[in-house]
């Protein structure tokens, strides 16, 4: 029997893993974790933030650059971390940089009522993109309305996207509280998933859909997003998923310390690294791509060590 969750007790999470994973993930020093590195699966750590988000903004750059209109490339980004976003436009201006093949896939998006949140809601991710990053993009270098792919409730149009002729080159994330990439959240504990979690085999089949979240991602938007303000978060979002992730030709996930904590920083790691695959920890199915990357910035790392507050 699989224990049960020390947080949410109707969903699984990290917190049924076997005790020995657990302890073996919080006693990674940042030396052991570099050197998690194997083949498929690579650890980068950065000394200071501003070479951190420069890096994964020529992530973007580096994909449009590729992308030409017979051969269009595109890079699946993310909403948290949003740093970046400013950054690629500012290079892609400053450097005259034509990007108007390039393509670009938003992760998720909010979901209330059964709709994709308009982008006058506070909280929308299409917002974020499109003020953060693509207005700010001169009119004659970006690439048009066409090419950015933002998910809503009918994912049908997005996920044709996918298989439209456009490479995705990458597939950008953070990492939630609930070692998620998107919204791909552990599932409820109910049903025929009662005593056990889905298969990663299950798992892997999911595709671009709505998604009822755990417990822990609502409040970690509030935290992050909201001012911890609980309330204003949605309970459903629209996500990419593990069918269209895994049509990129890498995945790079970014991890600054301000969205999970110093053990799901190195929870995550440790598990794809030992090819550990469990979807109460969608973020190990990653161990199943050919081409992984984790970034860090080394002073987000902190120690799995008690310090009372």
């Amino acid at each position: 029997m699989r224990r049960i969750s020390a947080l949410a007790p109707d969903w699984w999470d990290y917190t049924t893993l076997p005790l020995e994973v657990i302890e073996a993930a919080a006693r990674l020093t940042p030396r052991e974790i570099q050197k998690l590195s194997r083949p498929g699966f690579k650890v980068v750590f950065y000394d200071t933030l501003e070479d951190f988000y420069l890096a994964e903004a020529l992530e973007y750059v580096e994909a449009w650059r590729q992308s030409t209109d017979d051969n269009p490339v595109g890079i699946c980004g993310p909403v948290g971390p949003t740093e970046q976003l400013p950054l690629v436009a500012r290079i892609v201006n400053a450097l005259g940089l034509d990007v108007r093949a390039g393509h670009f896939w938003g992760m998720d998006e909010w979901c209330l009522d059964g709709k994709e949140t308009p982008v006058t809601h506070p909280l929308s991710f299409e917002k974020a993109d499109r003020e953060l990053c693509f207005n700010r993009i001169s009119p004659k270098l970006r690439m048009p309305d066409g090419h950015l792919h933002f998910p809503k409730a009918d994912t049908g149009p997005y996920r044709k996207s996918w298989d439209a002729g456009v490479r995705c080159a990458v597939v950008q994330g953070g990492q939630g509280d609930v070692k998620h990439w998107a919204f791909n959240d552990p599932f409820p504990r109910k049903g025929r998933h009662r005593n056990c979690p889905p298969s990663p085999g299950e798992f892997m089949k999911l595709a671009t859909r709505i998604v009822i979240l755990h417990p822990m991602t609502i409040a970690q938007n509030a935290r992050t997003s909201g001012g911890g303000n609980v309330s204003m978060v949605p309970t459903q979002a629209i996500t990419v998923g593990p069918v269209e992730t895994w049509k990129a030709d890498k995945i790079s996930i970014w991890q600054a310390g301000q969205h999970d904590n110093a053990f799901g920083q190195r929870l995550t790691a440790w598990m794809i690294s030992n090819k550990i695959v469990d979807t109460a920890v969608p973020m190990s199915l990653l161990a199943l791509h050919p081409n992984v990357q984790f970034n860090y910035y080394r002073g987000g790392l902190g120690v799995c060590a008690v310090e009372m507050h």
